[in-house]
């Protein structure tokens, strides 16, 4: 049997990874029998995600999952920018030694596994920048961010069937060069230009995209 974390976590990751479209509906019956538990861990769990909005309740009907809201994805976006930037100064002024090394491992991108690889190893680049500022609580809260913000990610590249990741590594590389000569103004110039770089292509692709409102 499933812990209560358990099912929260298996949904949300269901929902970020778009396996739980957007707009699909989540009956508190089928799910208690999905995961051989009662229907109140199966409610704790919605009610959790309600509270991030990646699930609405519907009069009398359930709960769905949210549509992605282009108004969202923008506050999304414009808080990211504000907060990563705040992440590389901080980073570049505290990270250690070996954390400046280990994004050398982020310079290049293997094609092995396709879009969703590159979504995860994007993620994680952004993941360790959030940790090298050494701010546990800036770190959560970015991290938080950029998981939420999987899903519109993966919609906007279905849109994209040209998309082409290498662009998007040699930003990676130039945010790395300036952090690892601890550059922190530089940096978070560099990454508030990527930042708003990918969110002026994803709200395009997003705004034709069915599952948004």
């Amino acid at each position: 049997m499933l812990l209560r974390d358990d099912i929260y976590t298996t949904l949300r990751q269901n929902i970020l990874s778009l396996k739980l479209a957007p707009g699909s509906e989540l009956r508190e019956q089928l799910l208690a029998e999905e995961f051989s538990v009662s229907k109140s861990p199966v409610r704790e769990a919605l009610l959790r995600l309600e509270q991030e909005r990646l699930v609405e309740i519907m009069s009398r009907q359930g709960y769905r999952v949210a549509p992605i809201s282009i108004s969202d994805a923008q506050d999304m976006y414009s808080f990211r920018i504000v907060l990563e930037a705040a992440c590389a100064i901080e980073a570049a002024r505290r990270a250690t030694k070996e954390q400046l090394v280990a994004l050398d491992d982020f310079r290049t991108h293997s094609k092995v596994g396709g879009n969703s690889a590159f979504i995860n190893r994007n993620r994680e680049f952004h993941c360790l920048l959030f940790e090298m500022t050494g701010n546990m609580r800036m770190s959560l809260v970015a991290r938080d961010l950029i998981e939420q913000m999987d899903r519109m990610t993966r919609i906007s590249i279905r849109a994209m069937p040209d998309h082409d990741p290498s662009h998007l590594v040699q930003e990676h590389s130039e945010i790395i060069d300036a952090l690892q000569k601890r550059d922190g103004r530089k940096a978070a110039k560099l990454l508030r230009d990527h930042v708003l770089a990918a969110s002026k292509r994803v709200l395009k692709a997003l705004s034709h995209a069915a599952v948004t409102t």
